[in-house]
C-alpha cells in the first residue's frame, strides 16, 4: 500500500517537473526568438520548396531548350530586323586592304599665283567657301616695273598713232597734186610702226597677266591701270568629269591685305572635289591580282570604315591605275580607284556659302580586292545574319511570328560576309538578315542556359 502511494507521487513530481521545463522553455523561447527564428523560417520554406519542386527540375539547365523565338513588333523595331529571301550566287573570294581617299594630283587642286608684282589690296573669298569661275579672289596694286613701263609705252604709241591718223586725214584731203605722194607714203609707214609697237606692248601686257578686257579698258580711257583683280579660273576640260557637279572651294589663302608679292608668288588654293581617288595598300604578292582585275575591268568593293555597319555604304569603285613601285619601307603596292563624288547642300553663313562634299580627303576606306578563287552555287549572307557559338553556326528562319534557330555549315566568312554550304534546305526560305545574335543570346535566356557576353563576336 505505501509502494503504491509512494509510486504515485513519484510520477506526480515527475509531471510537475515536465510542466516546469516547458513551461520554462516556452518563456524562454519567446524572449529568445529573434535569435532564432529567422533560421527556423528559412528551414520551413526550403522543406515546402523541396515538396513542390517537379522531379525534372533537378535536371541540367537548358537541356531541351526550345530553338523557336517569338518576336514582338517593338522586338523587331529595336535590334532593327530586317528579312530576305535565300537565293543561291557564287562567291567570289577577297583580299581586304586599307585604303584613303585622296586627292588627284594635277585635278583636284588649282593653285592661284601672282600675275605681277604688286601689293594685295583686296581679298575677296573666304576659306571653305564655295565660288564659281570668273568671281574675284585678289585685288593687286601693281608695283611692277616692267608692266608700269609697258603700259606707260602703249599710252604713248597710241597717242602717236592719234597724232600720225589725224596728219594723214589732213594730207590725203588736200589732194594728190598739192601734196607729193612721198609724204603720205612717210606718214603711212610711221602709222605701221606704231601700229606694230602697239600690238608687241599689247602681247607683253597679256603675257604679265593683264587682260586683253583690261588693255581694251586702257585704250579707250587712256589711262594706266593701277590695279588688277585675279578671279577663279575655269574648270578643268576632263573627260572623266562627265556628269559630275563641278564646284570650286577655296582650300586655302596664303597671303594678307598689304602684303608685298613678286610675281609667280602663291596667293591661293582652290579645289574640286568632284571626282577623287580611293588610294588602296596592297601588298607586293597582290601585283598579278590587281593588274588582271584593272585589265578585266572588274569593280573592287570599297566600304567606309569611319561609319556605323549601319551607316556605311558600299561602292563598287573602277580601277583607275595601279602604282609603278613598291614602297621601299612599308614593301606596300599602291592603286588607285576613281571615285565619283557627291555634293551636299550648301549651308549659308550670312551671304557665304560654304560647300559641303560627301567624301573628304583623308577619309578611311577599306577596299576588297577579287581572287581569283570562286565558291559557286553557295548562300552567301550579311555577317549579322549568322552566329558562331563554339564549334555550331546558326541561322534564324521566319516562319510568321516564329523565327526557328537552323544549324549550318560555315565554309567562309570575313568581317562583312558570310558563306553558307548550300544543301537546299534554305532556298527560298525568308531569314533575318541581322540581329542573329540578340535573337540567339534571348533563346537562350528563355531556355535558362548561361549567356556568354562573347558568343557570336570575334576578337
Amino acid at each position: 500500500m505505501t509502494h503504491g502511494k509512494t509510486s504515485w507521487l513519484g510520477k506526480k513530481w515527475q509531471s510537475l517537473v515536465w510542466f516546469v521545463v516547458v513551461i520554462g522553455g516556452a518563456v524562454a523561447g519567446w524572449f529568445t526568438q529573434e535569435r532564432w527564428m529567422p533560421s527556423a523560417e528559412r528551414l520551413i520554406a526550403l522543406i515546402q520548396n523541396k515538396k513542390e519542386d517537379p522531379p525534372e527540375a533537378t535536371e541540367k539547365p537548358g537541356a531541351g531548350a526550345p530553338d523557336t523565338l517569338t518576336l514582338s513588333p517593338l522586338a523587331r523595331k529595336n535590334i532593327g530586323l530586317i528579312t530576305g529571301i535565300v537565293k543561291p550566287s557564287d562567291f567570289s573570294k577577297v583580299v581586304t586592304v586599307p585604303a584613303i581617299v585622296v586627292e588627284r594630283p594635277g585635278r583636284s587642286q588649282h593653285e592661284i599665283t601672282a600675275p605681277m608684282t604688286g601689293v594685295v589690296t583686296q581679298i575677296y573669298q573666304l576659306e571653305r567657301k564655295a565660288i564659281e569661275p570668273g568671281m574675284p579672289l585678289f585685288d593687286l596694286r601693281l608695283t611692277h616695273e616692267n608692266v608700269v613701263t609697258a603700259q606707260a609705252d602703249l599710252l604713248t604709241t597710241l597717242q602717236n598713232l592719234d597724232v600720225i591718223n589725224r596728219e594723214l586725214a589732213r594730207l590725203r584731203s588736200i589732194g594728190d597734186g598739192v601734196i607729193p605722194g612721198k609724204r603720205i607714203i612717210e606718214q603711212e609707214y610711221e602709222r605701221d610702226k606704231a601700229i606694230a609697237t602697239v600690238s608687241a606692248t599689247r602681247q607683253s601686257l597679256l603675257l604679265h597677266g593683264v587682260s586683253e578686257q583690261q588693255i581694251a579698258d586702257m585704250e579707250t580711257t587712256r589711262k594706266v591701270l593701277r590695279e588688277i583683280t585675279v578671279v577663279a579660273p575655269q574648270y578643268a576640260d576632263n573627260h572623266e568629269h562627265a556628269g559630275l557637279p563641278h564646284q570650286y572651294h577655296v582650300q586655302s589663302i596664303k597671303v594678307n591685305r598689304g602684303q608685298n608679292v613678286e610675281t609667280g608668288q602663291l596667293l591661293g588654293v582652290l579645289a574640286d572635289h568632284c571626282l577623287l581617288y580611293v588610294e588602296g595598300k596592297a601588298f607586293e604578292e597582290d601585283a598579278s591580282r590587281l593588274i588582271e582585275a584593272s585589265k578585266e575591268g572588274k569593280l573592287v568593293e570599297v566600304v567606309s570604315v569611319s561609319g556605323t555597319p549601319d551607316t556605311s555604304q558600299r561602292l563598287e569603285l573602277k580601277f583607275q591605275s595601279v602604282a609603278d613601285h613598291v614602297d621601299k619601307q612599308s614593301r606596300a603596292l599602291s592603286f588607285y580607284l576613281l571615285l565619283p563624288n557627291q555634293l551636299a547642300e550648301e549651308t549659308g553663313v550670312s551671304d557665304n556659302s560654304f560647300v559641303a562634299w560627301k567624301y573628304r580627303p583623308g577619309q578611311r576606306m577599306e577596299a576588297k580586292i577579287p581572287t581569283s578563287k570562286v565558291l559557286k552555287n553557295k548562300i552567301v549572307l550579311p555577317a549579322d545574319a549568322v552566329v558562331i557559338d563554339g564549334p555550331n553556326a546558326f541561322v534564324f528562319e521566319q516562319n510568321g511570328d516564329n523565327f526557328d534557330r537552323i544549324d549550318v555549315q560555315v565554309l567562309y566568312r570575313d568581317k562583312d560576309t558570310v558563306v553558307l554550304e548550300n544543301d537546299g534546305k534554305l532556298v527560298g526560305s525568308s531569314l533575318a538578315l541581322n540581329g542573329a545574335y540578340q535573337m540567339h543570346l534571348a533563346l537562350k535566356n528563355q531556355s535558362g542556359g548561361a549567356i556568354d557576353p562573347h558568343a557570336g563576336h570575334d576578337h
